[in-house]
């Protein structure tokens, strides 16, 4: 995909990074009230080719620590010696929530709620306007890691708007299990991206404050798909590539009455509506209750707390285009990722 060059010289936080040089370019951010001083490191690599910048940025809330991992991984591939173009490189971009191991900032605001932001505004909104300013705003394209909530795994996945061809084009090459349509959210990283014409794409993986060496796997493996596709890294020759799933709408199924929770199936499995996928029952009772799917679909987020108060959410499943063919490529997907190893030059 050729993309329209940029201009140069590329400056990040008032440093210039050459073409064929790498930085870490910490940018300022508002002090602790102990005045100790706090900054968003943003990792610049550059290769000796004009071409495509593409930003990858993790932990926009602070406690999803399983994109901070791809981030470091991708870092270190040597196959990034080859590289064509700019990755911009940020792997915590709320440090505050990240050192403290919350989603939110100081103030209870969510990152990811504030964009574009502005530089007269809340803490949230300076720091949104400054990743916008300083890493957005010089990138082509764009890749956003997240996990599931506190007590809450997701299926890895792309959450992409199916109206906007591009992302979509980035969401196949991504090489994941599932496409997701998901809305955009006013003040989300997604919209504001959107709105400023750079396609970009939300992973989806794990939980918070966990990792998970098959969703970084897969994290890692699509980063590096989509820099192939883009140009940004020699292409190779993979075996065939499994077609993705997507789904244009998902629900979550709530529990009718408050209990123990024991689900009997998992997120990758397929579930029909109307299907017993577990039971809730009380602590000292001999009754159990069903759990019955809402819907028909694929199982790709559950809470992983079994204590349950009513109306709460328990699982999320994903109304599939395809049903049909899901099994039989979920399982291939599987295969063509034991198969998978990390890059480490050209030839890999």
């Amino acid at each position: 995909m050729d993309t329209p060059p940029l201009p140069e010289p590329l400056v990040v936080g008032g440093t210039e990074i050459p073409r064929g040089t790498r930085a870490t370019v910490r940018l300022p951010i508002a002090p602790l009230y102990t005045l100790a001083a706090m900054s968003m490191p943003v990792h610049v690599v550059r290769g000796t080719r004009d071409g495509p910048r593409l930003f990858v940025s993790a932990a926009i809330h602070g406690d999803e620590i399983l994109g901070v991992e791809i981030v470091r991984r991708l870092l270190g591939l040597r196959l990034l010696r080859h590289l064509r173009g700019t990755l911009l490189a940020v792997p915590v971009v709320n440090v505050y929530g990240y050192t403290a191991r919350s989603r939110y900032l100081p103030d209870r605001r969510d990152l990811n709620r504030s964009f574009p932001g502005s530089p007269t505004g809340s803490m949230a909104s300076r720091l949104a306007h400054l990743f916008m300013e300083e890493v957005v705003a010089k990138a082509t394209h764009g890749i956003d890691l997240h996990t599931g909530a506190i007590d809450r795994t997701n299926l890895p996945h792309v959450r992409v708007s199916l109206d906007r061809p591009e992302s979509v084009a980035l969401a196949r090459r991504f090489r994941v299990p599932l496409i997701l349509h998901a809305n955009l959210r006013d003040g989300s990283l997604r919209q504001t991206v959107l709105e400023r014409g750079v396609p970009v794409l939300l992973y989806e993986a794990g939980e918070a404050l966990r990792l998970d060496e098959r969703a970084v796997k897969i994290g890692l493996r699509g980063v590096v798909s989509v820099m192939r596709s883009l140009g940004m890294l020699p292409k190779t020759t993979p075996p065939h590539v499994v077609e993705p799933l997507v789904a244009r709408s998902s629900g979550w199924t709530r529990a009718e009455e408050s209990g123990t929770l024991r689900l009997t199936r998992d997120i990758g499995d397929l579930v029909e509506a109307g299907e017993p996928v577990g039971t809730l029952t009380a602590p000292l009772g001999d009754a159990s209750t069903p759990v019955v799917s809402r819907d028909s679909g694929l199982l790709i987020g559950k809470t992983q707390l079994p204590l349950v108060y009513e109306g709460e959410a328990l699982f999320h499943v994903a109304r599939l285009d395809e049903p049909t063919t899901a099994e039989a490529r979920l399982a291939t997907f599987d295969d063509r990722l034991s198969a998978w190893r990390e890059p480490v030059d050209a030839d890999h």
